[in-house]
């Protein structure tokens, strides 16, 4: 088929397809037309129903509220006559009573344990009844029992008094009666005088809306069917097909309030409802009911006593029917005529177009076999001739991407090859995964470090991570997939012969444009010979620090050893026995033991059991041994410990020794007396624990050697006793910091963990670092 033919053929079907949809536009705009017109219609029907509705409504007010101030007075009349006390009170003087009064009955209401019922009543038909259920009357009975104003929209309120609107009787259905409730505080019940008439109940039906229903249906043929629906009750699933209920009965809760239920269907109606009420706007739809197509209208309607209701308005759909289907066959004629002008006209348009196309054509198959000159001759500056140039312009453009594509490859080639040479020399083993666990790509490297080749486990999984860190791998790898940064970390893997290395993993996620995880790079360094040195330098660091002991231990029993070999050598020399140079020599022996025997508890592991203890205890036991001392120095305790218990995992003797340890240096750093304090508190998963002193404090450069062997201030210690203590607190996994400066006093820090943190059972033995 030629471009002409086919141009020709779009231009006859594109006016084909106007003529179609100006048909399809007019049909649904004439429709419209006419259902808004309707839906109009309606709306100002349901509005003039709703109008006189409210009407009629202000009319039985005034009736009710007259009704009401009888009911009122009879109430007060009521309670003069009637005792205090509902037990004083029988059924037969209340039938007197309203005899006397001129209303049909008399009831009295009670507040019970979650109720209030009917108590006494001069109609036996209403003894017992419960009001529970009654909606708003039952909100009205509580608020007149707590001698509030009543607060119901409902009725009418008067002081001690409300009444409730035209109701059904509960004892007596048939008939419609007017309540009155009256408390004054002063009695234990509710009078509640009423009145049953025949009157009452034509009144309401006289003043009903269905008569004004009529009257419009009248006045409207096509108008089928107005309901007013109480959108509280429609629907449930007590409700019958016709809108009846046998439990919503009453004026107040019928779920038919006015007008009739034939052309209804329950579940679209319920739906329809529920919409009208949320977006508070009047909805139509088109449905059949009874084999007849009908346009149902849902209007909303607020009265400021029924509150917002619903009214429908169903209307014959067959005059919108007809007025369309004439308007359909009017335009179809006119379009006929116009199909066969324009479809001459199409096919001479078509061989002025198709000129210039045939060469545009042919320039397009030149560009596509790489030919891009020479451009095309532009004659025109109509849309062809404009399009003529965009190829020009277009051509042009392709031959410079085309030449930059070729460089731009070439470059992209070299740094492909750069970066693959850089990812093979480097030391450190890389290989990635996507986020199946499958490899990806590995650089020589890998390939060393573990022993597989890349064609072995390209595409695969091989076990790299054994399983005692496996939930440690998954931890990370979740980490890293929610954009956590991590540190590089020291673990093992396994190579391929199954043998363990140690190595040093740095991890990081590839995401995608969308930030959408990818793949995972692992960065694998051989920590082995690193991990070995460290080992070497670390035992290298024991040695000196036990050569360090040694000698100082040399150097401290020296010095009392020299003064016992001096006063032996005296003794001998003279041949006489100087007591006081025998307590010297026992004092410089003394000295001596308690070198050795600290030394001792440094050096030799002691087993001990770790228990639960509460630390407030322990800190009370040495302030106690201590208490005496410190009186001495004129020194005081002031203790500052948290209400809740402070309990850790240790070894009671054990912590009992720091705290004596650390108080003495506070006693011994006042030698003219202050305060020691002591605070105790729970800090997090910790007992934090700090023993401040107002001594001399201690000089900043000291502080770092506090704690190394035979390093102190004082002319008799040894630096030993600090030591023991720093390593009795690692042993409980805790820390202890000193803080001091000089003129104001040393605070020591102490952090215990909490309850169970320590992992030990009671019973256990230490670690020989205990």
């Amino acid at each position: 088929m030629s471009i002409k033919t086919k141009l020709s053929a779009i231009i006859f079907g594109s006016v084909l397809l106007i003529l179609g949809l100006n048909l399809m536009f007019n049909m649904y705009a004439t429709r419209d037309n006419l259902r808004a017109e309707s839906e109009s219609n309606m709306e100002m029907v349901a509005k003039q129903i709703a109008v006189s509705v409210e009407q009629s409504r202000y009319s039985s007010n005034y009736v009710e509220h007259q009704i009401a101030q009888n009911l009122h007075m009879a109430a007060i009349l009521a309670a003069g006559e009637l005792p205090e006390d509902i037990a004083d009170v029988d059924n037969a003087e209340l039938q007197r009573l309203s005899q006397k009064l001129g209303v049909t009955n008399i009831s009295l209401l009670v507040k019970t344990e979650g109720d209030v019922k009917v108590a006494r009543s001069s109609d036996p038909k209403e003894i017992g009844l419960s009001t529970k259920s009654w909606g708003f009357w039952y909100t009205a009975f509580l608020q007149l029992f707590e001698k509030r104003n009543v607060s119901i929209e409902q009725g009418q309120r008067m002081e001690h008094f409300w009444s409730g609107p035209f109701e059904y009787s509960s004892s007596n259905p048939e008939y419609i009666e007017k309540w009155g409730y009256y408390y004054d505080g002063k009695r234990n019940y509710l009078i509640d005088p009423y009145i049953r008439s025949t009157s009452i109940s034509d009144y309401v039906r006289i003043m009903s809306p269905n008569e004004i229903v009529e009257q419009m249906k009248e006045a409207n043929p096509r108008i089928l069917e107005i309901t007013g629906f109480n959108p509280n009750t429609f629907g449930t699933d007590t409700m019958e097909a016709d809108g009846e209920d046998r439990v919503n009965s009453k004026l107040r809760n019928k779920p038919i309030k006015y007008g009739t239920y034939r052309y209804g269907n329950v579940t679209e109606d319920k739906a329809a409802i529920q919409n009208v009420l949320d977006y508070k706007e009047p909805y139509t739809m088109e449905t059949t009911v009874r084999g007849e197509k009908v346009l149902k209208s849902f209007i909303p309607v607020t009265e400021p006593t029924l509150g917002t209701y619903v009214i429908a308005v169903v209307m014959n759909y067959n005059a919108i029917s007809a007025v369309v289907k004439d308007q359909l066959l009017n335009n179809l004629s006119i379009s006929l005529l116009l199909l066969a002008f324009f479809f001459l006209l199409s096919y001479v348009l078509a061989g002025f177009i198709t000129r210039p196309i045939q060469a545009i054509l042919a320039k397009v198959n030149d560009v596509a076999r790489g030919n891009f000159e020479p451009p095309l001759n532009v004659r025109s500056r109509d849309e062809l001739g404009q399009l003529s140039l965009r190829i020009n312009a277009m051509t042009r453009n392709l031959m410079q991407h085309t030449s930059r594509l070729g460089q731009t490859l070439e470059e992209n080639r070299a740094v492909k090859e750069h970066l693959e040479s850089v990812i093979n020399g480097t030391s450190d083993a890389i290989h990635t995964v996507d986020m199946e666990g499958r490899i990806i790509s590995v650089n020589r490297a890998f390939e060393e470090l573990y022993g597989w080749s890349a064609e072995e486990v390209i595409g695969q999984r091989p076990l790299l991570v054994p399983d005692s860190v496996r939930f440690q791998e998954d931890t990370r790898l979740e980490d890293l997939k929610r954009g956590e940064q991590l540190p590089p970390l020291e673990t093992i893997r396994l190579k391929r012969d199954g043998t363990i290395v140690e190595v040093s993993i740095s991890s990081s996620v590839i995401r995608d444009e969308e930030g959408h995880p990818q793949s995972v790079i692992h960065v694998s360094r051989d920590m082995t010979e690193r991990n070995r040195m460290e080992e070497l330098l670390r035992r290298s660091e024991k040695l000196t620090t036990v050569g360090q002991l040694a000698a100082g231990v040399a150097h401290e029993i020296r010095n009392p050893l020299t003064t016992l070999r001096g006063f032996l050598q005296l003794q001998q020399e003279k041949k006489v026995l100087v007591p006081l140079h025998v307590e010297l020599m026992l004092s410089e022996l003394e000295r001596i033991n308690l070198i050795v025997s600290e030394f001792l508890i440094l050096a030799k592991p002691q087993a001990v059991h770790f228990q639960s203890k509460d630390v407030r205890y322990i800190l009370s036991d040495v302030v106690s041994l201590l208490d005496s001392q410190a009186h001495l120095y004129g020194i005081e305790f002031v203790a500052d410990f948290s209400s809740v218990p402070g309990t850790v995992h240790c070894e009671e003797n054990q912590l009992k020794q720091v705290f004596i340890n650390i108080m003495k240096n506070a006693i011994e750093a006042m030698p003219s007396g202050g305060k020691i304090t002591i605070q105790q508190s729970i800090e997090e998963a910790f007992v934090r624990i700090v023993i401040s002193d107002q001594g001399q404090g201690i000089p900043e450069e000291m502080l770092p050697k506090l704690g190394e062997p035979f390093f102190t201030n004082k002319e008799t210690g040894t630096g030993l006793g600090l030591m023991i203590s720093q390593r009795i607190i690692q042993a409980h996994k805790g820390t202890m910091e000193i803080q001091s400066e000089v003129g104001r006093g040393t605070s020591v820090i102490i952090k215990l963990p909490a309850g169970d943190l320590l992992k030990q059972d009671k019973g256990e033995e230490a670690s020989p670092e205990a």
